[in-house]
């Protein structure tokens, strides 16, 4: 740990984490968002009968929704972090989960569900934002890009299993079991982070509210070359990804006809991303962030080409299918550490502010673009491997201006 977290454990009272612990605490964080998002896909036409909804693509507004509140929230978060501190911010967000999740439970009706849920996101918002500025409050460089890669790893396994533990609830419960297991998880991370999970901001380094700083912090943000156009090639990546969540569902149960296996099809593809962030942990200290993720978004644009050529030929079996969607989650996993590194490295004072403003880009602008591409779902896969092709090229093209055309150019020695 940085001397700022070693002295933060210290004043605070709490028994220092070691690596191991710190890692797994960040991805739990973390995993609170994944988890509400990808527990609720085998129970989408569910939700959908419940609430007698005629639209096939309505039931999507779960989880779009869901994202609109977690992009909309981290605007707020970080600089709240930056002016109070994280744990504050942090028990705050998971406490505002906890209730939103009391009401989803609850809810009778669509709307009101979908206000749960946008609830749900704005808790969630706290966790990812508060989970990224304490790594960065510890660590910078290609250190930061490992330590961000482990809890990626552990993070992203989340899921891989998510949709087959939600599809377990839905054997023994209804859908409103769902939230009631979200619930418990969210109860048993505040208790953990309560606990264990000490204030990494020092009093002397926290910022302003006042108008003026708070717009000072995100103007340095969005004005530096390297943090706005990893945030824009992110969202494109996210925008290929979110649309993928939002029909994976109607894909497979509609277009493959896997039924009740359609959450072991979803495991199998998104281990991908959970051996890329393995992978990438073990191997970004020597490489580089930008070999890395460059290396990653060319062959994330390829796979795209291909996915989109067999379309067009009528020739994606299954089987084609989910090999390269597997490489697309692989890719992906190569890319999300890196790039949220790389956009974070030049932020160190505002980490705070930076997170939640690079947070609410990548999330809302991903979330526009997927909501985009999932509603035209048409019961093919024309419109997904169309948008898929369309924002790989995006990404790569802006990573390129990034870097003023001199991608894979390694990164500074580690810090």
């Amino acid at each position: 740990m940085s001397d700022i977290n070693a002295d933060a454990w210290v004043s605070s009272g709490h028994r220092p984490m070691g690596f191991p612990e710190f890692v797994v605490a960040i991805a739990a964080i973390m995993a609170l968002n994944p988890l509400a998002m990808d527990m609720m896909l085998p129970a989408l036409p569910n939700i959908g009968s419940a609430f007698q909804l005629a639209d096939a693509n309505r039931p999507q507004m779960v989880l779009s929704i869901f994202l609109v509140g977690f992009g909309v929230g981290q605007f707020v978060m970080g600089p709240l972090s930056d002016r109070f501190g994280r744990r504050p911010v942090l028990l705050g967000g998971m406490i505002v989960y906890g209730a939103a999740s009391l009401l989803a439970i609850a809810a009778p009706s669509f709307e009101a569900l979908l206000l749960a849920r946008a609830l749900q996101g704005l808790g969630t918002a706290a966790t990812r934002v508060i989970a990224t500025s304490i790594v960065r409050d510890c660590y910078a460089g290609r250190r930061m890009a490992s330590v961000m890669s482990l809890a990626m790893m552990v993070f992203i396994a989340v899921p891989v299993v998510a949709p087959s533990l939600g599809q377990a609830v839905l054997v023994f419960s209804q859908w409103r079991g769902i939230f009631i297991a979200l619930m418990i998880y969210g109860v048993a991370a505040l208790i953990w982070s309560a606990l264990r999970m000490p204030e990494t901001l020092p009093v002397e380094l926290r910022k302003s509210l006042a108008v003026r700083d708070v717009l000072g912090a995100f103007r340095q943000t969005v004005t530096n070359r390297q943090t706005l156009g990893y945030a824009l090639a992110c969202s494109g990546v996210w925008g290929a990804m979110i649309s993928f969540v939002l029909t994976a569902q109607q894909v497979f149960t509609g277009i493959y006809h896997l039924g009740a296996y359609f959450p072991l099809a979803f495991a199998a593809i998104a281990t991908g991303v959970a051996i890329a962030g393995f992978l990438n942990s073990r191997i970004v200290g020597r490489l580089g962030m930008r070999v890395m993720s460059h290396a990653a978004l060319v062959g994330f644009a390829l796979v795209a080409a291909v996915m989109l050529a067999a379309e067009i030929a009528n020739a994606l079996p299954l089987p084609l299918f989910m090999a390269l969607t597997a490489l697309m989650m692989f890719s992906f996993g190569l890319m999300m550490a890196n790039f949220t590194a790389l956009a974070m490295e030049p932020h160190g004072k505002i980490a705070g502010t930076a997170s939640s403003l690079y947070g609410s880009i990548t999330t809302l602008l991903g979330i526009a673009i997927g909501m985009v591409i999932g509603q035209h779902y048409d019961g093919t896969l024309v419109p997904f491997s169309t948008g898929f092709f369309l924002c790989a090229v995006a990404a790569l093209a802006i990573a390129a201006i990034t870097e003023k055309g001199r991608l894979f150019r390694p990164h500074n020695k580690p810090v």
